[in-house]
């Protein structure tokens, strides 16, 4: 049954929790002013309808609110365009998030033979993967790795092991490469380790590790049927635990997991709520041999549209390119960067090849960050 667009509009305010593409196109054909959540529509519209500069109004009250809210993320993901959204985002981008671009490099220090059956990990022992596996490196090779990262201009260095925590020798191990690191090198350093506890992670602190990652990966609503061998809670357990030793904390997720939008929004609201500042986006680059190794690939524009989004509800945060962006168009990865990327992984990531370090730097500074 078609319905009376014009008779369900014919009030002077109403409030919807969400709205689709037909009733937006009713509305927009009315003129009515409508509240979606906390966004009045006469100022949203205004600015999205243009196609040049949004409307400075819409764009500083997203400012001063710290971030749309839920619903109104769920309605501008859901119904406008992409190039109007990422003019939105550009605009809050330039006003909220640093403009020094924060540069990352990441060193595979211990892969593979993972006990955790996370489905789109290639070094699960669950799956049979190309990836490879060795023990914890020794702190020579990643001193150098560290060395060669600064010579190159990068800001942080990044100690990856595999598995659901380190052991008591390798965080042993751990705490003396980065001593060792901090001796020879000035690089702020980082590791993601698994599920620590608090005690390792002080002592790491106290070792010279100033941020500690560890991704939420997607939706608490869809974790579960991603991952059976640990629970999202223990991740978020283990970044409050880092936190308070001392830490900053680094969480982010994969996108392309055959998630909803409106799930990609709810990690966003979870990692808003834990005061996340730095927050890596993956997009997923399917392995051959694990569960989601024939996912098929999320469009281009899907990436930029979860990047504004993002950036709409974090203002502030360090959006942080990460694995996966190394397949984008060079028009995809401009619109990522002027939608809301202020950070990036740049080099080899985990498990597959990264994007060549020159030509990252030459599109940073092409996209008006500094370095």
């Amino acid at each position: 049954m078609k319905r009376n667009y014009r008779k369900l509009f014919s009030k002077k305010s109403l409030r919807f929790r969400r709205w689709g593409h037909k009733s937006y196109s009713a509305f927009c054909s009315i003129g009515r002013h409508v509240t979606i959540g906390r966004v009045s529509k006469g100022i949203a519209d205004a600015s999205l309808k243009k196609s040049g500069v949004p409307d400075e109004a819409f764009v500083e009250r997203i400012v001063r609110m710290g971030g749309l809210d839920r619903d109104e993320a769920e309605y501008l993901a859901d119904t406008v365009p992409l190039d109007r959204l990422v003019a939105v985002a550009s605009a809050v981008t330039g006003k909220c998030a640093s403009r020094q671009f924060d540069t990352c490099s990441i060193i595979n220090a211990k892969s593979g033979r993972c006990p955790e059956d996370c489905k789109w990990c290639a070094q699960s022992a669950h799956y049979r993967t190309e990836a490879s596996e060795y023990p914890l490196l020794d702190r020579d090779s990643i001193l150098k790795a560290a060395l060669d990262c600064h010579g190159k201009g990068i800001r942080r260095f990044s100690i990856v092991t595999s598995g659901r925590r380190l052991t008591g020798k390798e965080v042993d191990a751990i705490c003396g490469i980065a001593e060792h690191i901090r001796k020879h090198c000035s690089i702020s350093l980082c590791l993601s380790a698994g599920l620590l506890g608090r005690d390792d992670l002080v002592r790491l602190h106290g070792a010279g590790v100033s941020r500690y990652h560890c991704n939420l990966e997607t939706a608490p609503s869809y974790f579960g049927q991603l991952c059976s061998t640990h629970t999202q809670e223990e991740k978020i357990s283990t970044l409050r635990d880092a936190r308070s030793a001392g830490m900053e904390i680094c969480s982010g997720g994969i996108i392309g997991m055959g998630e909803t939008m409106s799930q990609r929004i709810e990690l966003a609201f979870t990692l808003k709520e834990l005061g996340v500042g730095s927050v890596p986006i993956n997009i997923l680059s399917p392995v051959h041999g694990t569960p989601l190794g024939t996912m098929p690939l999320i469009p281009e524009d899907e990436v930029v549209r979860t990047v504004a989004i993002f950036r709409l509800v974090m203002p502030s945060a360090f959006l942080r390119f990460a694995g996966g962006r190394a397949r984008l168009s060079e028009k995809a990865l401009m619109d990522a960067f002027r939608a809301g990327i202020n950070s990036a992984i740049i080099g080899d990531m985990l498990t597959t090849t990264g994007s060549d370090i020159a030509t990252d730097k030459a599109r940073i500074l092409a996209s008006g960050y500094t370095l």
